[in-house]
């Protein structure tokens, strides 16, 4: 195995759905919340937007490409670690997907207090 720092979101990903397979539905259903908020909400977003990485209409893409991901492979997304990390964590959906994984344990969305760990070990700097 390679070491942590050399590992791949999608890397990351696969992992932490593969040792936290029971937490990864519910943080799917956070998922799909998180992007109808930011779709209902996507012009209040763009005026209040002060992030300097991203604009907020490819954040807002972000989402929606999500979106579209989660309705397309569904039950795939919960099942299987590679189509979890491959369809989500690949590119810049990951930036995406990592705010949403740190705003699930932040939020104690998550049930297992090992998963909170994890995710500061894997996402966090």
């Amino acid at each position: 195995m390679q070491p942590l720092k050399a590992l791949s979101n999608t890397q990351k990903a696969r992992l932490i759905h593969a040792l936290f397979f029971n937490e990864i539905p519910d943080f799917l259903e956070f998922l799909e919340a998180q992007c109808l908020i930011i779709e209902e909400n996507s012009e209040e977003i763009k005026r209040e937007w002060k992030q300097n990485l991203l604009t907020a209409d490819i954040w807002l893409g972000l989402s929606e490409e999500t979106a579209r991901v989660l309705k397309k492979f569904g039950k795939g997304l919960r099942s299987s670690s590679s189509v979890f990390s491959d369809q989500l964590f690949f590119g810049y959906g990951a930036i995406f997907l990592n705010h949403q994984l740190q705003q699930y344990v932040e939020n104690n969305r998550h049930t297992d207090p090992k998963f909170k760990t994890a995710i500061d070990l894997f996402i966090n700097p």
